[in-house]
Formats: C-alpha cells, sequence, structure tokens
C-alpha cells in the first residue's frame, strides 16, 4: 500500500466515524423526543469533577413535566437568556452580532450570544473542552433539535438539566435547593433570582447576596411579562 492509498484509507475512515457520530446524536435527539434523557454530557462532567473530592457525592437533579413548572420560571429564564426564543430557528444573529461586538470592546469575552437551543445542544452532547470543532459542532446539534423538537420540548429539556449551582441540575433541584419549594411553587421574585444565576450559577450558589445578581433580578422581573413562553 502505497502511502496516498493510506492516506485516502485514513480520511475515509475519518469520514465514516463523523458521520456515524452524526447519526448517534441524531437517533439520541429522535429518541428524546418522547423520552426525558437521565442526564447530559455538561452532568457527567461535573459529576466526575466533584467525585474527586467525594467519591459518594450525588448530583441535585429530579426531572418534573412542562406543565408542573412555574410560569414565572418560564418567563423570567426566556427573559434573561433568549427573549427570541419562540421566533428563531436556533440562532438568534443579531444577539451574536451584539456580544460580538460586546466583546471586541472590551477586550475580552464578557458577553454570548447563545440561545437556549445552542445552550442545550452543547449541554446534551458536549464537553467541557474547548476543541476548534466545538462551535461547528454545536451548531449541528442545534439544527436537529429544532427540526425534531418543538419549542415546547426544547424548553422542557433545558429547564430539567441546565446547571443551577454546585452540583445542582434542573429547575426542580433548583427550586428545592433555594427557596425550599417545588419548580411549580416558584414566585416571580424568585424565579427572577434563578434565570439572573444561570450564567455563572456555581458563583451565585456561594454569593447569593451578591449587588450583581439582585440588579439582574430586578431588570429579568421587569421584563418577564413582555415575552412569550412555548
Amino acid at each position: 500500500m502505497t502511502f496516498k492509498q493510506f492516506l485516502l484509507r485514513g480520511i475515509l475512515a475519518f469520514i465514516v466515524l463523523i458521520i456515524l457520530y452524526q447519526l448517534w446524536i441524531f437517533l439520541h435527539i429522535c429518541w428524546w423526543v418522547n423520552h426525558n434523557p437521565s442526564s447530559s454530557a455538561f452532568m457527567q462532567d461535573r459529576l466526575e469533577i466533584l467525585q474527586e473530592d467525594n467519591p459518594n457525592v450525588e448530583l441535585k437533579h429530579q426531572w418534573v413535566e412542562y406543565k408542573k413548572i412555574s410560569i414565572n420560571l418560564k418567563r423570567a429564564v426566556i427573559a434573561s437568556e433568549d427573549s427570541k426564543f419562540i421566533d428563531h430557528e436556533g440562532f438568534d444573529w443579531d444577539g451574536i452580532q451584539k456580544a460580538y461586538e460586546k466583546n471586541m470592546k472590551k477586550g475580552k469575552i464578557v458577553a454570548g450570544g447563545s440561545t437556549i437551543s445552542q445552550q442545550l445542544a452543547k449541554n446534551l452532547f458536549l464537553s467541557t473542552k474547548r476543541t476548534p470543532w466545538r462551535k461547528l459542532q454545536e451548531a449541528a446539534i442545534t439544527l436537529m433539535l429544532e427540526q425534531m423538537m418543538s419549542k415546547r420540548r426544547i424548553y422542557e429539556i433545558y429547564l430539567n438539566v441546565i446547571e443551577w449551582g454546585n452540583g445542582v441540575f434542573g429547575a426542580e433541584a433548583a427550586a428545592r435547593h433555594y427557596f425550599r419549594t417545588s419548580a411549580s411553587g416558584l414566585d416571580a421574585s424568585q424565579a427572577a433570582k434563578l434565570a439572573a444565576m444561570i450564567p455563572n450559577p456555581r458563583f451565585y450558589d456561594k454569593h447569593q447576596t451578591a449587588r450583581g445578581l439582585a440588579r439582574k433580578t430586578g431588570i429579568i422581573q421587569v421584563r418577564m411579562n413582555q415575552v412569550t413562553v412555548p
């Protein structure tokens, strides 16, 4: 076998692996249209890190149906994370542009333009390691989610798997961890505070009285009734 033949076979094998991986992701998404994911790639990463200090530690996580999640939380999270969630097809191009301009002005990453669909794509399938192909894979998964799932289903899964503290995942665990209530019992101020914590949940878990958190909570609470939820 010549070097050229070897190289071509290697490239072909690599392409086949990529296709199989995309098919594996697609089949998972198809399954999750009607079945609830018990975990996510991000949850597994966090569990492994936590177990380095305590092998017996478990994540706080309990699935809750969409209809049993407070409308206050549904409104607050969209107001905070993705006000155009109902209208876009996975990507908020205006938001991405604004985030880019803000980051360029500051000279560092201070804002993100990721939609709820993009965040869910990362949480479900991608590790925390930054690789050159990660954004491309995130975009591909986002398109699959948007094509195969309704906005309601995307949002239901998102609210059940996102991180809300150190080892705290999903709306039900967050409501009980911070307010000793259920996800259905969250009032407007509690929901706004949880939504404000999403960008940096582990920090706010330890600093719940931070001035920045209180300020953002107030802003979100004002915006909550201006958004549409699925």
